[in-house]
């Protein structure tokens, strides 16, 4: 028996009106099974509908029928009312109920039709590929409340936004894999909004680009990965995007480990200074946990999407400010001609290396020479490159957490650069810790050298006040400070006050989460909050864990509020979730 035949066995009809009660012309409401449906009476025949528009819930049968297209009063949204069909993309298509005349009486099919997860799949991809936030919003509210699963609403953005934006990897998709990374840490509400943000900021990203048309990998099997290698990173000095990409795609097909690919990809997005002002290296470090949370059968689509980057970035050993007064490129080509040499000392080191604290400073100074030694004796005493970029990486917040209002305000962004690049190298090193990387580590110090003029003067850390207030009071007061301009230092304060008490992190982490995903889509609040999050998880317990956090919120507070219009937008489409008539005046 055909779908068609089975569908038509399952029918379920029941009584709705008596055909006197609806003249031809006429229109009215039914009520069944907790269904509110429009009837319409056509010289075509009789419609039935589901009343609520799939746009935005308005009442159907306040709308205008004509030649058998039924119009939205709202927002216009048109429907043929044989199918249900839309032909406004944006609106979705309605339900129609089969009908049937049967003495005198008006019959309708209620027995659900089709796979309603399938539909809403279908129409995520739809709103991706039109840019359509309020059906990316409905859409993955209601995966998201069906499996409680995010991966599949973050394999579909990753997937599309892979293949739709000719330039490949970028502020969307780092924002999608920045949403998901950030999940655990949000509460359980919040975490459909997350997604939200991720998917279409990838859908924003993509929209008016042309897509991007895969490179094939080599034939056969006969180059080994170390000769890939060596090829990538040649293709990439020449700045050949075709040639380094079939080069990426051929690796994954040699069935090389993730973290033998990895290798491979961070030696190359290290060949040159700062590549890209730091994107190169962060967009692939946030490549790699996407392939974590989405599968590795994604590998060659997603990260071959990095190979522009690569051969276009801009490299900083062709810049003013890292070539004069001081040749920054010359102290560091130096240092990394004894980095093999420093490693291997380091292991045969029998001392526990804990000399995070004596290093800061150093990392902090005006002197980069001084720096770069400091650096190579760390590695020489045994500490490990995730401890020595750890360390990097916390300089860089304290020069958020230092940064003072009399700056320009565009200069957040320098500071907030080179922590997020920090961060970047250090959970790279975590995952590979190839001689290569590490010289990332001595690139993301020299970025922090070059933002020590945003410390003068510097702003103090605040210390907790002790003014007797719960430490729950104080984290209740946080969103309405962010409801205000320019609420840095107040904001730091009172997150130095909550720690301070002792209080748990967690609901900090979640009202930080929150704060953030009420305001419109800001690429490098979302990106700091992210790398603070993943590095008070890796410095918990300690001092320095706080100071990120406070870093962090006064970064996020320069920022807030926004005019919060995408919040709007999600707002609606939870109301719409849960069936309430957005329509009615509050």
């Amino acid at each position: 028996m055909n779908t068609q035949s089975v569908e038509a066995a399952n029918r379920t009809f029941v009584r709705a009106a008596s055909l006197a009660d609806l003249p031809e012309g006429g229109r009215m409401t039914v009520t069944l099974d907790g269904h509110v449906i429009a009837l319409f009476h056509t010289p075509e025949g009789i419609f039935a509908v589901d009343n609520r528009c799939p746009h935005m819930g308005f009442p159907l049968d306040r709308g205008t029928v004509k030649d058998c297209i039924l119009t939205c009063h709202w927002h216009h949204a048109r429907f043929d009312l044989h199918s249900g069909g839309a032909f406004d993309p944006w609106a979705d298509d309605v339900r129609a109920f089969p009908v049937k005349l049967e003495g005198g009486d008006i019959l309708i099919d209620l027995a659900p039709r089709g796979d309603s997860h399938r539909h809403r799949v279908e129409r995520l991809r739809d709103g991706i590929e039109r840019n359509i936030s309020l059906v990316i919003g409905k859409s993955v509210i209601a995966m998201l409340d069906e499996t409680g699963d995010a991966r599949e609403p973050f394999r579909i953005g990753l997937d599309f936004g892979t293949h739709y934006r000719r330039d490949g990897w970028g502020a969307g998709l780092t924002t999608l894999t920045c949403m998901m990374n950030l999940l655990p840490h949000l509460r359980a509400e919040d975490r459909a909004r997350a997604m939200f943000h991720g998917l279409c900021a990838v859908a924003n990203d993509s929209d008016g680009h042309p897509p991007r048309f895969e490179m094939r990998p080599l034939p056969g099997s006969g180059a080994s990965l170390a000769e890939i290698k060596r090829w990538l990173r040649r293709f990439v000095e020449v700045r050949d995007t075709e040639g380094a990409e079939r080069c990426i795609v051929s690796a994954v097909r040699t069935g090389s480990t993730p973290r033998e690919v990895a290798d491979m990809m961070f030696a190359a997005a290290t060949d040159h200074r700062y590549l890209g002002g730091g994107h190169t290296l962060d967009f692939t470090n946030k490549a790699f946990e996407a392939l974590d949370h989405a599968g590795w059968d994604l590998a060659e689509p997603v990260l071959a999407g990095l190979a522009r980057g690569y051969a276009t970035g801009d490299r900083m050993e062709e810049s003013n400010s890292w070539r004069n007064p001081i040749d920054l490129v010359a102290i560091l080509e130096t240092a990394f001609e004894s980095i093999s040499d420093a490693l291997a000392q380091g292991e045969r080191s029998s001392r526990s290396w804990s000399g995070r604290d004596a290093l800061v400073p150093v990392i902090l100074g005006d002197d980069p020479q001084t720096i770069v030694e400091a650096m190579l004796a760390a590695l020489r005493e045994g500490c490990a490159p995730a401890h020595l970029a750890g360390a990097v990486a916390y300089a860089a917040s304290l020069r958020i957490a230092h940064f003072p209002t009399s700056n320009e305000f565009g200069d957040w962004d320098t500071a907030h650069h080179s922590f997020t690049f920090a961060n970047a190298v250090h959970q790279s090193v975590r995952r590979v810790d190839s001689p290569e990387l590490v010289r990332g580590i001595f690139d993301a110090a020299m970025t922090v050298y070059l933002d020590r003029f945003l410390n003068v003067p510097a702003a103090k850390l605040p210390e907790p006040n002790g003014n007797g207030t719960s430490a729950a009071g104080r984290l209740a007061e946080l969103p309405a400070l962010l409801d205000r301009q320019q609420q840095m230092n107040q904001a730091g304060a009172l997150v130095a006050s909550y720690l301070g008490a002792g209080a748990d992190a967690d609901p900090l982490l979640a009202t930080l989460g929150n704060a953030l995903l009420r305001e419109d889509r800001d690429f490098h609040a979302i990106q700091d909050i992210e790398a603070a999050v993943r590095q008070y998880s890796i410095l918990k317990g300690t001092p320095a864990a706080a100071h990120v956090l406070i870093a962090t919120t006064r970064y996020l507070a320069a920022h807030s509020p926004t005019v919060r219009a995408q919040a709007q937008t999600y707002q609606i489409a939870l109301r719409l979730n849960r069936g309430e008539h957005v329509f009615d005046e509050q």
